[in-house]
């Protein structure tokens, strides 16, 4: 059996995975009250976001993205659940926006109250992005991949 894993999908979810795991980092430091270890390790996850963001949008972009492979019974759970996970890393991004904006900005109330939702749905984002693509490479394989410009202008 021949196995292998694609490797800009492998290294997105890597980075996601990252910023994640940071974000839980950066979450107990500030309740050990390490402010300054604190918005170092933000700012890596949220470095670790953007590359996972570059990565997976130019993969878009020019490669495209892989449609789901496995059975076609189960096929409207995966998409029901592709969608959740869109629309939770969606909000997660510009929660994320958002609570670096304040942190760094000084203000502490509002970073304080949003900080530890964003986390939150951050986790909630990591795990689940992590789901998707093992859904899509690892426990099925991918279907068809299509590119936005080839989809768009036929080439």
């Amino acid at each position: 059996m021949d196995f292998t894993l694609p490797i800009l999908p492998t290294i997105s979810t890597t980075f996601i995975v990252l910023s994640g795991l940071t974000v839980a980092i950066g979450w107990w430091q500030i309740k050990q009250r390490k402010i300054e270890a604190h918005q170092k390790t933000m700012f890596l996850a949220g470095i670790f976001a953007i590359i996972f963001f570059v990565i997976y949008a130019s993969r878009t972009i020019f490669i495209g993205n892989t449609a789901f492979g496995g059975p076609d019974d189960i096929k409207i759970y995966y998409t029901i659940f592709l969608i959740f996970h869109i629309t939770l890393a969606t909000v997660g991004a510009v929660l994320g926006i958002i609570s670096l904006y304040t942190g760094y900005k000084k203000q502490l109330e509002k970073h304080r109250k949003l900080g530890p939702i964003t986390s939150i749905v951050w986790f909630f984002t990591a795990i689940t992005g992590v789901a998707v693509y093992l859904l899509l490479y690892v426990i099925y394989h991918g279907g068809e991949t299509t590119s936005v410009i080839k989809a768009i202008l036929g080439f």
